[in-house]
């Protein structure tokens, strides 16, 4: 089992989970990470230091959410693997605790 990034990282990409990460499972899209299933060690360092609580158990993901399983599966095999924290999105805190932000998602890559 691994771990998820669901909706509520959107347009925040904070990457606190990343410094903490011991394997480096993220991968880097525009305007959100994702976790890698196969290289995630489910050891849960992540979770706990997400500022947006968007980093669930797959076990423990929202059902509302559910489609993050697949989002993350996929394009963390697309996007370029985040090692090192960054600063978070200029809209970060701005968007921090809204909900519905499934429209505002990039499938882009990240890192440029």
């Amino acid at each position: 089992m691994a771990y998820v990034v669901a909706e509520p990282c959107i347009k925040c990409k904070y990457t606190d989970c990343v410094e903490v990460c011991p394997v480096n499972c993220f991968y880097e899209g525009a305007n959100t990470v994702v976790i890698h299933p196969d290289e995630c060690i489910d050891c849960g360092a992540c979770e706990p230091v997400c500022p947006t609580k968007a980093i669930f158990p797959e076990s423990d993901l929202p059902e509302k959410w559910a489609e993050f399983k697949a989002i993350n599966a996929e394009y963390s095999a697309k996007w370029p693997n985040l090692a090192e924290k960054k600063s978070a999105l200029p809209t970060a805190e701005e968007f921090k605790d809204k909900e519905g932000k499934r429209a505002d998602l990039i499938l882009e890559p990240g890192g440029k």
